[in-house]
């Protein structure tokens, strides 16, 4: 009897990017069709109405890459729904520009209404994933600046915005920034290890595998319910690491992480003491899946 293969999920640590260059229309579409992924609710007026203003308040402006400005509310909605954020925050992701961008007073009203009606305090929290979720679509199209606006904004980012983003513990976030921001401010570094990373990279993702089989049997066979998967550490991570230490690349060992995932804090130390027998180098880290 053949024994099953574990197939090795590697993640990168990022919410998932859309191409550029899509028409509204399409953006909307793929909007819904995530929304409809998570919320229970068939309804999705707010979402329409919301939609519907930004598009008129935005109709006539657009984006230094030239596409239509309403593109960039619709892809901060994308990712706050990859986030599987509620209804009043994509509402909101929406909205963010509108009473900043456009001078109609009767939208103006029309828009305001809506945000006063979905994010009344100023405290939310949801507010603040808003601004992450509009710093990274700007970041992600920051080829169209010029230069020196890059490295300001890439700066900023480093800064305040990747901070907020691993204090709120939302990691597919802050990796990206981490990475697009080192992209602007040190470009020779980010080309250099995207070049050496990507050279090996079929023979760390099968080094992977091989962790990931050997765990999961052991996993398994103690009757421990576990989801298992591995990554390669992202560039900026893998930057800081030989700055600090003075290395290269070629003397930094652990560009690769594995993750298990237990449903409870019993079965997380269980996994812990399976694993660490087995393995060299690995460093004591557990915690809460947010």
């Amino acid at each position: 009897m053949t024994e099953e293969k574990r197939e090795v999920i590697i993640d990168d640590g990022r919410i998932e990017s859309i191409e550029e260059f899509q028409t509204p229309e399409a953006l909307y579409e793929e909007l819904i069709t995530r929304v409809r992924k998570y919320h229970p609710s068939d309804d999705i007026s707010l979402i329409e109405r919301a939609y519907q203003t930004a598009y008129d308040a935005h109709k006539d402006q657009v984006r230094k890459s030239g596409e239509p400005y309403i593109i960039h509310p619709l892809y901060v909605a994308i990712i706050l729904a990859d986030l599987e954020l509620d209804k009043e925050t994509i509402v909101a992701g929406l909205l963010h520009d509108v009473v900043e961008d456009r001078d109609a007073e009767k939208l103006e009203r029309q828009a305001e209404n809506l945000r006063k009606m979905f994010l009344a305090m100023a405290k939310d929290i949801r507010v603040i994933l808003i601004k992450l979720a509009d710093r990274l679509h700007n970041m992600r199209t920051l080829q169209h600046m010029r230069a020196e606006k890059q490295q300001e904004i890439a700066r900023e980012t480093l800064d305040i915005y990747s901070p907020i983003a691993q204090r709120l513990g939302i990691s597919k976030i802050k990796v990206e920034l981490d990475d697009l921001s080192l992209k602007y401010l040190e470009p020779d570094a980010y080309y250099d290890l995207v070049d050496k990373i990507s050279i090996r990279k079929n023979v760390r993702e099968q080094y992977i595998q091989t962790i990931v089989d050997e765990v999961g049997e052991h996993i398994e066979k103690a009757g421990i319910k576990a989801q298992i998967d591995g990554r390669i550490k992202h560039f900026f991570s893998i930057y800081k690491k030989m700055k600090n230490q003075n290395k290269t690349i070629d003397q930094i060992y652990d560009l690769f992480a594995v993750r298990i995932i237990v449903d409870t804090v019993k079965d997380c130390y269980a996994a812990r003491s399976m694993v660490l027998p087995r393995t060299g180098n690995t460093r004591k880290h557990l915690t809460v899946r947010r």
